[in-house]
């Protein structure tokens, strides 16, 4: 039986076995924001983008040993507490050997009781935005040399947020297909394990949705915080040098909603 405690949150850890979780997402999704959310929760333990090294995703056997290793509690990191830990978990971007491998991982998932937390992003020409503009600071490294994923000040970011890609409009279409279908098979391809289904734009708008997270990882509503700041904030035709072109481009097509997207 347990010893009653004073804290509730260590009552919580302290009766209930460790839960195991995967954030499933794609880049340029706000994962990166959504897991220091997670992580700022005393009794989550979020260990970043595991696979992004590409040894761990190599085949299905260096996968399952990378997963053990940390589902095992093997696995130490900057997100370890000095609390008791009651969700461990990684961020999984579906391009990560996870899609090729799904049939695996799916069993792998219902054997050890790993849920999925999927973070999506709706308005995908956003996305796209975002991808370019890390792309470009990823080879001029505009702060200082230095190449900054996420930042967490404001000066920071409105020096990133100053480029403007010009977006090939020949490829548009096809490349927000080709992400359109990659977050629709992963909806299938895992649909058989314990998930929710969150999108980035809910989580910024509706802060409860973090409450719904917390409640299905069985864990203590509490406030949640992020250091990171957000770099695109005006409109989306601010943030495009051609945004004529991308316009007239997706203008009467299925991708038309995405044109008056800010965030």
């Amino acid at each position: 039986m347990c010893t009653i405690l004073h804290r509730i949150l260590i009552v919580e850890c302290a009766c209930t076995p460790v839960r195991f979780f995967a954030i499933l997402s794609m880049q340029r999704s706000g994962s990166g924001w959504f897991e220091t959310l997670l992580n700022s929760h005393e009794n989550i333990s979020s260990n970043g983008e595991i696979f992004s090294v590409k040894e761990r995703r190599s085949n299905i056997t260096s996968i399952t040993k990378t997963l053990d290793k940390l589902y095992n509690l093997d696995w130490l990191s900057s997100a370890a507490k000095n609390e008791c830990t009651a969700a461990v978990g990684l961020k999984w971007m579906l391009n990560q050997g996870l899609m090729k491998h799904h049939q695996e991982v799916v069993e792998y998932f219902n054997r050890r009781g790993v849920s999925a937390i999927f973070l999506l992003r709706r308005n995908l020409l956003q996305r796209y935005v975002s991808i370019l503009a890390n792309d470009h600071d990823r080879s001029t490294k505009q702060l200082n040399g230095t190449h900054k994923a996420h930042v967490h000040h404001r000066g920071q970011a409105d020096v990133l947020a100053q480029y403007k890609p010009t977006i090939s409009t020949k490829s548009l279409i096809a490349e927000l297909k080709r992400s359109d279908k990659l977050a629709a098979d992963a909806l299938v391809n895992f649909k058989t394990i314990r998930n929710i289904v969150l999108y980035y734009e809910d989580v910024v708008s509706n802060r409860t949705k973090l409450t719904d997270v917390l409640d299905f990882l069985k864990l203590p509503n509490i406030k949640l915080s992020s250091r990171h700041v957000k770099i695109h904030t005006k409109r989306l035709r601010d943030h495009i040098d051609n945004w004529i072109d991308v316009y007239n481009t997706l203008n009467g097509t299925q991708y038309e909603s995405f044109l008056n997207g800010r965030r």
